[in-house]
């Protein structure tokens, strides 16, 4: 062996992580060519707005004045002194722990359901069952379908068979706003996600199966658990960052069917606070508080799933 070859571990072994590191990025400078402008974006509109939101949420700002640093004040007049904020909390809660695990399991199973079917059966499937989501006048036929008067669609069969005597007002009735809305949130939530799903099942490797069989699996339960889903985890995690991210994030659905505020608070979210103190009251350092635990809420959440995630196939 030369004296050559034989150096070359220890020259390794004595390099430090960082010249290492350094090392590999000028052999594969290339690829980090082409990732700088994601990066640069990522950076300018995630990184640095949620540092800023941080920073703004220890000051008392709005917008016509300097900022003025109260440093964790907002944060105890969130949690303390903002009955609102705890509603729009519990409320919030309820829409993640529903929607969230409901829409994935959801999109996943459906996704999994239609990848069985013949290729022109399944195109025509995808395409009603993602409607939905990219449909902007999709919410035109809930608010038709609980229309307040007795022309809406549940009114009058309920009136026609004498279940009710006076049409109920769906979307202003206490009762009814929290069940509805979450029925459109999930009726809606089959969006990108479902497609990855759909993506990551077609991209299996079929001889994973033959393999599978041989090696003892022997039901599609197994065959699911043990093949199918480990090999997709890149679109799982994917589907669950979409899941979380929207299951935060259905003021919208809410604002467009019952209005803002809702009945009681009934169906008020952070986000529909956060709306209400950055974008009617221009309490901008009070606002940031409110995204920021709302942006803690959602990393917690990523975090728990990838963890799940983790112990898929194991």
């Amino acid at each position: 062996m030369s004296e050559k070859a034989v150096k070359r571990p220890v020259a390794r072994k004595d390099m430090t992580k960082l010249q290492w590191t350094l090392k590999e990025m000028r052999r594969n400078y290339i690829g980090y060519i082409f990732i700088a402008p994601f990066m640069f974006i990522f950076f300018l509109f995630t990184v640095i707005p949620v540092a800023l939101s941080l920073v703004v949420s220890l000051t008392n700002f709005n917008m016509m004045e300097w900022p003025d640093f109260i440093f964790m004040d907002n944060y105890i007049r969130l949690f303390l002194d903002d009955d609102l904020f705890i509603t729009a909390l519990k409320n919030t809660i309820i829409f993640a722990v529903i929607t969230g695990p409901t829409s994935y399991f959801l999109s996943l199973f459906t996704a999994w359901f239609i990848n069985e079917l013949p290729p022109k059966i399944r195109a025509i499937i995808t395409l009603i069952f993602y409607a939905p989501s990219i449909s902007g006048g999709a919410l035109m036929i809930w608010q038709v379908l609980f229309a307040n008067d007795s022309y809406g669609w549940a009114n009058g069969w309920l009136l026609k068979l004498g279940i009710i005597d006076t049409p109920i007002l769906w979307f202003y009735d206490v009762k009814y706003i929290m069940p509805l809305c979450i029925i459109v949130s999930l009726w809606t939530s089959l969006g990108t996600s479902f497609l990855a799903f759909i993506a990551g099942l077609q991209g299996i490797n079929r001889s994973l199966f033959e393999a599978g069989a041989m090696d003892g699996i022997k039901n599609r339960w197994q065959e699911l658990w043990f093949i199918t889903l480990p090999s997709m985890k890149d679109q799982l995690m994917f589907g669950a960052v979409m899941a979380i991210t929207g299951a935060f994030g259905y003021g919208g659905i809410v604002t467009a069917l019952c209005g803002f505020p809702s009945t009681d608070y009934a169906a008020y979210t952070i986000s529909h606070h956060l709306d209400d103190y950055g974008g009617s009251r221009y309490e901008i350092g009070y606002a940031s508080a409110i995204s920021f635990v709302l942006f803690m809420m959602m990393m917690g959440s990523n975090l728990l799933i990838q963890k799940l995630l983790k112990k898929v196939g194991q």
